[in-house]
């Protein structure tokens, strides 16, 4: 039965203070590390379905280290200590985060021309504000990302969907994270699951992401096939694709190290400027 990919219970937390942000009318939980290299651009974390800022445990830290840019992580309205949600959410969700919320957030911050760093539905937001949002990006980096949805996908969401009525470990440890866990849970898993969601699809609006992709997805990832990121190729010329062998729905997690190095070399060859 295919679970929720939670992080370990035991690891670095986020290494920095949090501060709260008024974005797309909503008070975010944001966190915000330094940098090592002036000029260099920043890091905007874009967290999964079930996740939130300290979810990403120090794996943003990481990859400040290895690229010397500031990152900002943060959680979506509804996540981790961001404001609770009050109110549902439709099948356009992840154009809303992309279009409405993100571009609030990256003004209220002053962050122009970011590299956008998403994981599962966060590299879903990523194309779309790269394809739709007409600002400058440059570049991204999504690890395993929905274009579109396959059974493969549905499947593990109805998996995980049991497993939350199966095991209660999994109902405890994402309460850590979430001051309604529930929410959280079921706002996903439904939303995913409604029959109009079916035909939700971004591979159209591909062709209008201007900057450089890097594209990670594991081999045995059981949200998804291949193909979620093999799609992109197709559409954007600079794409640089990274399979990975014994590897899951969170390639961070599950081959860090290759990761991060991935990410310092696609980091080293953007251009200033976009």
């Amino acid at each position: 039965m295919t679970r929720p990919e939670l992080p370990p219970a035991a690891g670095l937390p986020l290494p920095h203070p949090t501060r709260f942000v008024d974005a797309g009318g909503h008070r975010l939980e944001t966190c915000w590390i330094p940098g090592l290299r002036p000029g260099a651009p920043a890091l905007v974390f874009l967290h999964q379905g079930l996740g939130c800022a300290d979810m990403w445990r120090d794996f943003p830290a990481q990859v400040v280290a290895a690229t010397g840019c500031p990152a900002l992580v943060y959680s979506r309205y509804g996540y981790g200590r961001s404001e609770p949600r009050s109110t549902p959410r439709g099948v356009d969700y992840l154009h809303v985060e992309a279009l409405e919320v993100l571009p609030a957030l990256l003004d209220a911050l002053d962050i122009h021309d970011p590299v956008l760093v998403g994981h599962s539905d966060g590299g879903s937001i990523a194309l779309l504000h790269a394809a739709e949002a007409r600002r400058r990006v440059r570049g991204l980096v999504v690890m395993a990302p929905h274009e579109f949805v396959e059974e493969l996908t549905l499947a593990g969401i109805r998996d995980a969907r049991q497993a939350w009525f199966d095991d209660p470990k999994l109902r405890e440890r994402l309460a850590r994270y979430h001051p309604d866990a529930k929410d959280v849970f079921f706002t996903w898993n439904d939303t995913w699951l409604l029959p109009e969601f079916r035909a939700w699809n971004i591979e159209a609006c591909l062709d209008r992401i201007a900057c450089p992709v890097l594209a990670i997805q594991g081999e045995d990832d059981e949200y998804g096939t291949l193909r979620q990121i093999q799609v992109i190729a197709e559409h954007v010329a600079d794409t640089e694709l990274l399979a990975l062998a014994d590897c899951r729905h969170s390639p961070h997690r599950d081959q860090p190290e290759a990761v991060v190095e991935a990410i310092a070399r696609f980091v080293a060859r953007l251009a200033p400027g976009g």
